[in-house]
């Protein structure tokens, strides 16, 4: 892969994870001052907060993980190996990568493991 699609990928990686970084922590201070304001008396209404939280906290816990695979392209990056597939180290498709600039399988080893999760 060339430098320049190396450089537009990194921009979009670091963009990407300022953003999801951004979000988690107003998430949190969000979370901090909802518990101080809202007492509520009435069980349904806390009963929704906390299924509303709950929610929240899972979405968090994706962007969490998303953002250490964001964290480990970046370091793929900088080492050199970005866009090399893992499993049989070929090349990852440009397409590939623009749809999921974190992924470290090629389409077709990728295809194989899903495969694979399959039939077990």
């Amino acid at each position: 892969m060339n430098a320049k699609s190396l450089a537009k990928f990194k921009e979009l990686l670091e963009g990407h994870l300022t953003e999801l970084l951004k979000e988690a922590s107003s998430t949190v201070g969000g979370m901090a001052d909802e518990e101080k304001k809202e007492l509520f008396p009435d069980p349904t209404d806390r009963a929704s907060l906390e299924t509303d939280r709950n929610f929240t906290l899972r979405i968090r816990d994706r962007e969490r993980r998303l953002i250490a695979k964001i964290k480990e392209a970046l370091k793929r990056i900088d080492q050199g190996e970005f866009g090399l597939c893992e499993s049989c180290g070929g090349e990852i498709s440009q397409a590939r990568l623009k749809a999921r600039p974190v992924t470290t399988l090629c389409i077709q080893c990728k295809t194989e493991a899903e495969e694979n999760e399959k039939s077990i």
